[in-house]
C-alpha cells in the first residue's frame, strides 16, 4: 500500500507541474488590469483566460496526470480510460441525473460539488490507470478480437466506473457531510484550526493525498474557497476588503520561502565532509525551486522516508506557522504555491493585507527550521542527504563493466527468469528495483554477469539490481523489453 501511495504522489507531479504557468498568466493578467481582471485590457483577459483555463479544470489534469501516471508503462491509452470514468462518473452523479434516478425535487447539495471535483479526479486516475494494468492484454474470441489488448480497457473502465458510480451515489453524501463538518470545525476554530490544517496538508504530502485536502479550503468543495475568493476564481467575485481571507495560504509562505532553504542549509551543514559537495547540488536545487515556486516536493521527497520523524517535525513547524500567521495582520494567497512568484504577483491584490511582513516572519521561521533540524539530525543521527551510509554511496561510484545497456538490461532479464516472472519494475538513483513471481527462476551469478555490482534479495517477491547511476539506461531498455 505504501509504493502504491508513493506512486500516486509521483503521478500527480505531471499535472501539478502543469499549474505554475496559469498562476503566472493570472497574476500578469491582474497585474495589468488589477481593477476588472482584463475587463479594460485586451492582453490582461488574454492572460487571466489562459490561466484560468488551467486553474478551473483541474481536476481533469489530475484524471489524465494520474492515469498515465498509475499506467505500468505510462501508456496515453490509461489516460483516456481515465477521462473515460471522469466524464462518466460526472454525469452519472449530476445533480440533473440525480433528480431524474430519485424522482426528488432538488438533488442533494453534495452531488453540486462532483463536477469539477479534484478528488473524483483522482479516483477517475486511478480507476482508469487500474483497468489498463490489469487488462491492457486482453486476449478475446475471434470475433471480438478488434476490442482485444488495449481497445478492451475503456470498456472495463466503463463497467468498473458504473460500480463506483452507484456507491458513491450512496457514499458521497456521507463523505461530503463529514468534509463540511471538518471544514466548518476547522473554520469555526479560528487560527488553531488554520495549523491543524497546515500539520495535515503536509503530513499527506507522502501519499499525495493534500491534494483532497486542499479542495476542501482552497476550492469549492464546502463553500470555503480560500483562493477562489482570494483571486476572484471558480465564479466568486474578487475580495475587495484585505484580509478578509487567504487565511489557509498566508502561512505556506515563510515555510517554502525561507524555512525549507534553512532546514536545506541544516543538512547541508550536517552532511559527511566527503558529501558535502554532492548535498549542495541536491539541496541547494531544491532550496531554491521552493523558494521560487513553492514547489517543495524536491526537498521533500529526498528526506521524509530515509526521515520520517524528521519529517512529522516539518509537518508540525508548518501548522504552528499556518496558526500563527492567521493571527497576525498579514494576508498573502497563491494559484499555484507559496513561493516568491505568487508573493511578488499577490502583493497588489485588493484582498492581501502586509504581505512585506512575509519576509520578517520568514527569516524567524528559517532559524527556527534551521535550528530544529540540525539539533534533531545530529542528536538522532538522521540519515538525511549527505549522511547516507558509505555503501550507498559506494554504489554512486559502481561503473558497469559494458555500456551496451540493452545486452546488460537483456542478461539480467534472463537471470530474473525472463519477463513473465517480472511482476513489477522501477528504478532509484543506483538500483534496478523489481518484484517477481518466482524467486526460484533468480539466477544471481547470470545476472552479476552483465557486469553489475551486485544483486540484493530483501524478500521472497523482490530483487533489487545494483548497477550504478546509468541505472536509468538499463532500465529504459528492460521496460522495452517487457
Amino acid at each position: 500500500m505504501m509504493k502504491y501511495l508513493q506512486r500516486l504522489g509521483k503521478s500527480l507531479m505531471l499535472p501539478v507541474a502543469c499549474l505554475p504557468v496559469a498562476g503566472i498568466m493570472l497574476g500578469l493578467g491582474y497585474w495589468i488590469d488589477p481593477a476588472g481582471w482584463g475587463s479594460g485590457n485586451v492582453i490582461a483577459a488574454f492572460l487571466c483566460k489562459a490561466g484560468s483555463a488551467l486553474i478551473d479544470n483541474m481536476a481533469l489534469l489530475f484524471v489524465i496526470g494520474v492515469a498515465v501516471g498509475m499506467a505500468d508503462d505510462n501508456d496515453g491509452t490509461a489516460g483516456l480510460a481515465g477521462l473515460v470514468s471522469y466524464l462518466m462518473i460526472t454525469t452519472l452523479l449530476s445533480p440533473g441525473a440525480i433528480q431524474m434516478f430519485t424522482g426528488a425535487e432538488e438533488a442533494n447539495v453534495a452531488f453540486t460539488k462532483i463536477a469539477g471535483n479534484q478528488f473524483i479526479g483522482i479516483l477517475s486516475g486511478l480507476i482508469g490507470g487500474g483497468c489498463y494494468n490489469k487488462f491492457k492484454s486482453t486476449k478475446l474470441p475471434d470475433a471480438l478480437s478488434f476490442f482485444s489488448g488495449k481497445r478492451s480497457v475503456a470498456i472495463v473502465t466503463s463497467a468498473v466506473t458504473v460500480v463506483v458510480s452507484v456507491i458513491l451515489f450512496f457514499v458521497w453524501p456521507f463523505v461530503y457531510g463529514l468534509l463540511v463538518g471538518f471544514g466548518t470545525w476547522v473554520a469555526s476554530t479560528g487560527a488553531v484550526g488554520v495549523g491543524i490544517y497546515g500539520f495535515f496538508n503536509r503530513l499527506l504530502i507522502p501519499f499525495g493525498l493534500h491534494h483532497a485536502l486542499n479542495s476542501v479550503f482552497w476550492f469549492d468543495a464546502v463553500g470555503i474557497a480560500d483562493l477562489y475568493k482570494f483571486w476572484g476564481l471558480g465564479g466568486y467575485e474578487a475580495t475587495t476588503t484585505a484580509g478578509e481571507v487567504g487565511q489557509y495560504m498566508t502561512g505556506f509562505f515563510p515555510v517554502m520561502m525561507f524555512g525549507i532553504p534553512g532546514a536545506a542549509l541544516a543538512m547541508y551543514h550536517t552532511a559527511k565532509t566527503n558529501k558535502k559537495k554532492v548535498a549542495a547540488g541536491l539541496l541547494g536545487a531544491a532550496a531554491l525551486c521552493s523558494f521560487l515556486t513553492g514547489v517543495t516536493e524536491p526537498f521533500e521527497f529526498a528526506f521524509m522516508f530515509l526521515s520520517p520523524v524528521l519529517y512529522v517535525v516539518h509537518a508540525l513547524i508548518t501548522g504552528i506557522v499556518c496558526a500563527v500567521c492567521a493571527l497576525l495582520p498579514v494576508r498573502a494567497g497563491f494559484t499555484f504555491s507559496g513561493g516568491f512568484i505568487d508573493w511578488v504577483l499577490c502583493a497588489k491584490l485588493p484582498a492581501a493585507l502586509n504581505t512585506w511582513m512575509i519576509i520578517p516572519i520568514g527569516l524567524v521561521v528559517a532559524v527556527i527550521y534551521y535550528v530544529i533540524f540540525r539539533a534533531l539530525i545530529t542528536k538522532l543521527d538522521l540519515k538525511t542527504p549527505g549522511r547516507e551510509d558509505d555503501d550507498i554511496e559506494a554504489e554512486k561510484k559502481v561503473v558497469l563493466s559494458n555500456d551496451n545497456f540493452t545486452e546488460v538490461a537483456k542478461i539480467v532479464l534472463e537471470g530474473l527468469g525472463g519477463k513473465e516472472n517480472i511482476k513489477s519494475l522501477d528504478n532509484c538513483i543506483t538500483r534496478l528495483r523489481l518484484e517477481i513471481k518466482d524467486y526460484t527462476r533468480v539466477d544471481e551469478k547470470k545476472i552479476k554477469s552483465a557486469g553489475v555490482a551486485g544483486v540484493m534479495r530483501p524478500s521472497k517477491t523482490s530483487v533489487q539490481v545494483i548497477v550504478g547511476t546509468k541505472v536509468q539506461f538499463v532500465a529504459d531498455e528492460m521496460k522495452k523489453m517487457l
